[in-house]
């Protein structure tokens, strides 16, 4: 592919949208239904990132049209999620709610970088027990952020989600009655209706009837307030010194925006599977996408954006077939922004906590818990660990332990199955065959199973005049196991041992000659019966030597 041809893959096509009637038609009912089901969530998000309730809806319009026509997915669908609230948290606390913007743009010219740079299919290297285990540990925080506004209390910003829940639980405010009153509306709400229709918006009817709830009975709670009517680009202001403070929380924004973007992506494409054709996903198109739209966002004042898994999951099972999806379901909450922001200041903060409960709890299914659990004990602690660290710690630092603790694991088993098995000598048996051992290799030679495997060699070769080992199985050699075979190799010839080396492949043969492992006058093989046969030839002549004497 010439540079040219990689550069226009990376931006929007013809082929993008398809107009033709029945693909039109339902883009149209797609985006409609998840703008309707992203609504409340963008003003969840918003409030719960310390950011506010305006940010969340600013992301959602303008990262979703951003990203909808530059992404890499047809049918993503980008906006504020509950993991980028979760890093944003204390980025607001240590800075202040300016940063939000700034972060944005700066974590939205990585993350385009990043796709300029055909980094976009790195995350197929994230192993499935990180994954989950990362979004258990973000669902579980989202449902600890939102236990302050369920018992009508506040705890100081930027404090550990855990702490901050007991905190409140603690301290419950005078409101405690009505809050929890509206989280359990919210919440009832959300989990009968889908019961009864599956079309119903759970979570747009269940904060409305939380609404008119509180107008009626003039409940004692807080509510959203005042919101924006009109989208104005504003760049946020910044210095050298300000964008070196926040370094560490603009990689960190980055990093989540690429590795929850591709994640959704990749889920999207697995449930488009079977169905009406929408096109493939390009990852380094999306990480494109993405960073376009955080940088988009953030002049706005929004909040950096990612692709959101629940929202595009609703997109795709309502039928949308293109980007049009997407882009009406950004023009669907523009319409709320511009002429409904007096009704929604109006809704209840509890109201929102109770919409966030319901959805960490969707987050992660029991059944995907039972299957990674079952898996094995590695993926078992590996999930475990992630999540964790995920909520006590910090969640670029889980996904790094998570891929450590999966690296371990993988590193254990490979040693373990690395191997050198005494084989037979092929044929029928021939006197003196008792002095030969052939030694086949299977696995991987690597530093971590090395030493092992040449240590029972150099065990299992007493009484024998002639070692053969066998190369042909052999998957991986490293430069440790290629030194540990040499110096193995110069052991057993000080014992007077002939050391015949089969089946050695060009690459294996290159490494071990640049380390010393082999020397001018080794014996190599293509052959098992050659190289039996010239074993036979030398024990042969070592006892006619003996009888000689």
């Amino acid at each position: 592919m010439s540079r040219l041809a990689a550069a226009r893959a990376l931006l929007p096509g013809r082929d993008d949208f398809d107009l033709r009637a029945p693909v039109l038609r339902a883009d149209l009912l797609a985006g409609i239904t998840v703008g309707v089901v992203a609504l409340p969530l963008a003003l969840a998000f918003g409030i719960s990132s310390g950011a506010g309730a305006a940010a969340g809806l600013i992301t959602a319009v303008v990262a979703g049209i951003v990203a909808a026509v530059f992404g890499g997915s047809p049918v993503q669908v980008s906006g504020p999620t509950g993991a980028m609230a979760v890093v944003l948290a204390p980025i607001v606390a240590a800075h202040g709610t300016a940063s939000v913007a700034l972060v944005s743009i700066l974590g939205g010219v990585v993350v385009l970088a990043a796709g300029a740079a055909r980094l976009g299919r790195l995350v197929g290297y994230l192993p499935w027990p990180v994954v989950e285990g990362f979004t258990l540990g973000i669902a579980c925080i989202i449902f600890l952020q939102q236990i302050p506004a369920a018992v009508g209390t506040t705890v100081p910003a930027g404090r550990n989600p855990l702490l901050g829940a007991v905190t409140a639980l603690t301290h419950a405010g005078s409101a405690v009655a009505w809050t929890v009153a509206t989280v359990a509306v919210v919440a009832v709400t959300m989990l009968l209706l889908p019961k009864l229709h599956r079309g119903i918006p759970a979570s747009l009817v269940a904060v409305i009837v939380a609404t008119v709830a509180a107008e009626v009975t003039h409940a004692p709670v807080p509510r959203i307030g005042a919101l924006p009517d009109r989208l104005v680009p504003t760049l946020p202001q910044f210095g050298f010194g300000v964008v070196h403070d926040l370094a560490g929380a603009v990689i960190a924004v980055a990093a989540l925006a690429a590795i929850e973007s591709l994640l959704s992506a990749r889920v999207a494409a697995t449930m488009t599977r079977g169905g009406p054709p929408v096109g493939p996903t390009r990852p380094d198109r999306e990480l494109v996408g993405q960073g376009l739209a955080s940088i988009a966002s953030g002049l706005f004042g929004g909040m950096p954006a990612t692709g959101a898994i629940a929202r595009t999951a609703v997109n795709v099972r309502s039928g949308a077939r293109t980007r049009l999806a997407s882009v009406v379901h950004a023009l669907v909450i523009l319409a709320v922004i511009y002429a409904a922001t007096g009704l929604v200041s109006r809704i209840p903060l509890a109201a929102l906590a109770g919409v966030l409960l319901v959805t960490s709890l969707r987050m992660v299914p029991l059944a995907t818990v039972r299957e990674v659990v079952r898996a094995s004990r590695s993926s078992a602690v590996t999930f475990a660990v992630t999540a964790v660290v995920t909520v006590a710690a910090d969640l670029i630092l889980a996904v790094e332990i998570g891929l450590l603790a999966a690296a371990f694991f993988a590193l254990r088993h490979l040693a373990r199955a690395a191997r050198a098995h005494r084989d037979t000598l092929p044929g029928p048996a021939a006197e003196g065959d008792e002095h030969i051992a052939v030694f086949g290799f299977e696995g991987a030679m690597f530093w971590g199973a090395s030493e092992r495997v040449m240590t029972e060699i150099a065990a299992a070769a007493d009484d024998v005049q002639v070692v053969i080992l066998r190369f042909s199985r052999l998957h991986l050699l490293d430069a440790t196991g290629a030194k540990a075979l040499g110096e193995t190799i110069e052991e057993l010839q000080a014992r007077g041992i002939l050391v015949l080396l089969k089946g050695i492949q060009d690459h294996h043969q290159h490494l071990l000659t640049t380390t010393g492992a082999l020397r001018t006058g080794d014996r190599l093989f293509t052959s098992l019966d050659d190289a039996v046969a010239c074993a036979r030839a030398h024990v042969h002549r070592t006892v006619a030597q003996v009888q000689v004497r």
